[in-house]
């Protein structure tokens, strides 16, 4: 369940209504929850918590996609979805990464190249102008923005700058997204954190990793 309140449809707002009526239909999404491609949909519940936040967010979301009236985008879409994808899956947040491989699809992504989104640095299906697009969404979220010259160049010579600054915005603007669902454990991301310590099975002493006899107490 998402770590903060749900916000129902009797208390929401009217910038908010337009969006549950999009895609919950007459439901109330906090009582009967479930959107049509599968989420929970609970990333709309929570961020209707702050108006200017939801509103802000769904300006981001309106310059491209389902709830654009008319894209304002220059990027090709494509290009902005490989980004996306990369960063969903660099910053380990499965609604992210998920809901944007469908999005890739639309704009012509191949399900082989969507595939090879987690490994491709060594994969042969991604030409150059793919590649340096990667490379820098990985220099954004991996390396906090350290990207070289080098990399710089090699992008330059496929993007303009108009296109390479719409390209980072989008990248980063869904950074936040990928890491606030993994905060606030909404849609795909409400899940347990697996790093933890194993406890030794049974009555069985632990293995003597560090070389050293283990003493017990008396």
């Amino acid at each position: 369940m998402p770590r903060l309140r749900q916000v129902s449809r009797a208390e929401a707002g009217e910038n908010v209504l337009k969006y549950y009526n999009s895609l919950f239909g007459d439901r109330d999404p906090v009582e009967d929850p479930g959107t049509a491609t599968g989420t929970p949909g609970n990333w709309w519940t929570v961020f209707a918590l702050v108006p200017y936040v939801f509103d802000h967010a769904t300006s981001h979301f309106g310059m491209f996609g389902m709830f654009a009236d008319k894209s304002v985008s220059q990027l090709d879409g494509g290009v902005r979805e490989l980004a996306i994808m990369r960063a969903g899956y660099a910053q380990g947040s499965q609604f992210v990464f998920s809901q944007h491989c469908k999005a890739a699809r639309r704009f012509g992504i191949s399900d082989e190249k969507i595939a090879a989104i987690p490994y491709w640095e060594v994969s042969d299906v991604f030409d150059a102008k793919e590649r340096a697009v990667l490379a820098w969404a990985d220099a954004l979220i991996l390396q906090g923005g350290r990207a070289s010259d080098e990399l710089f160049e090699a992008l330059k010579s496929h993007l303009s700058d108009e296109d390479i600054l719409e390209l980072t915005y989008h990248t980063m603007g869904y950074n936040l997204h990928a890491v606030c669902c993994k905060a606030l454990r909404l849609e795909f991301d409400d899940v347990d954190e697996r790093i933890r310590e194993v406890p030794v099975p049974g009555e069985g002493e632990p293995a003597d990793w560090a070389g050293g006899a283990w003493k017990k107490e008396d």
